[in-house]
């Protein structure tokens, strides 16, 4: 698929970030052509600190440029933050009332037609075995505001280059799988308001679409969704 027009930051961070995952994976790609046209909301399951490159250089691949919400204490990392800044990506400072300027940044680029990103977990998954978290309600609520469908992407592989349960890094070529699949059905909840129970309703069904999809690029049947250990509320990586 042919690549949309990329600024000069946006070309330095390709520039590192292909050789970089070519280098440390063995790729699977699956599903690029479930990326509908226009402004979309993609919505990863969190395995490893790793991922975020792996669903970067995917989503670069399906001939798009992948705008990112992450913690704004990455903006605060020199060299990472300034790329960041420059690259377009969306810090949000989770728990607090600038979340909903990062919300209002996300929604302008799916008005432009962007790609974002959301990882609805917020966090690496605290299960065991790496399954899917209950989620965070960002991603549900951007979609009320936005109309812009949410898409569901699962990887996996990418724990085998940085474990979140140890917080080692390996030098090894890792296999990394990752899919599309089909956008969630949040029809029910078309033009609702963002209450509580709205929200939480539809991220239920964003984390089991994640789970199953992920169900279908590992071996065992998809257990039921995490229930996060409890967390203090303006910790950095709770999510609204």
């Amino acid at each position: 698929m042919a690549q949309q027009r990329l600024g000069f930051w946006q070309r330095f961070a390709v520039a590192l970030v292909v050789p970089t995952m070519t280098l440390w994976s063995k790729r699977s790609w699956h599903g690029m052509d479930k990326i509908p046209p226009g402004g979309v909301i993609l919505v990863p399951n969190h395995v490893s600190h790793f991922d975020p490159l792996v669903v970067a250089h995917y989503v670069y691949k399906a001939g798009r440029w992948p705008r990112f919400l992450g913690k704004a204490s990455l903006w605060r990392v020199p060299i990472i933050g300034p790329l960041l800044r420059k690259t377009r990506q969306v810090p949000v400072e989770r728990g607090s009332v600038e979340a909903v300027k990062s919300l209002e940044a996300l929604a302008e680029a799916l008005r432009e037609g962007g790609v974002v990103v959301v990882y609805p977990e917020g966090t690496t998954t605290r299960h065991p075995d790496l399954w899917p978290m209950r989620g965070k309600t960002g991603a549900a609520r951007l979609a009320l505001l936005t109309g812009a469908p949410v898409v569901p992407v699962a990887n996996w592989g990418a724990q085998d280059v940085f474990d979140p349960r140890t917080n080692k890094f390996k030098f090894t070529r890792a296999a990394v799988t990752v899919t599309t699949g089909d956008p969630v059905d949040l029809s029910r909840w078309a033009g609702a308001e963002p209450s509580r129970a709205v929200l939480e309703a539809m991220t239920e069904k964003i984390m089991l679409d994640i789970r199953d999809l992920l169900g279908t690029i590992r071996d065992g049947e998809p257990p039921a969704l995490y229930d996060r250990p409890a967390r203090r509320a303006t910790t950095a990586e709770d999510a609204s």
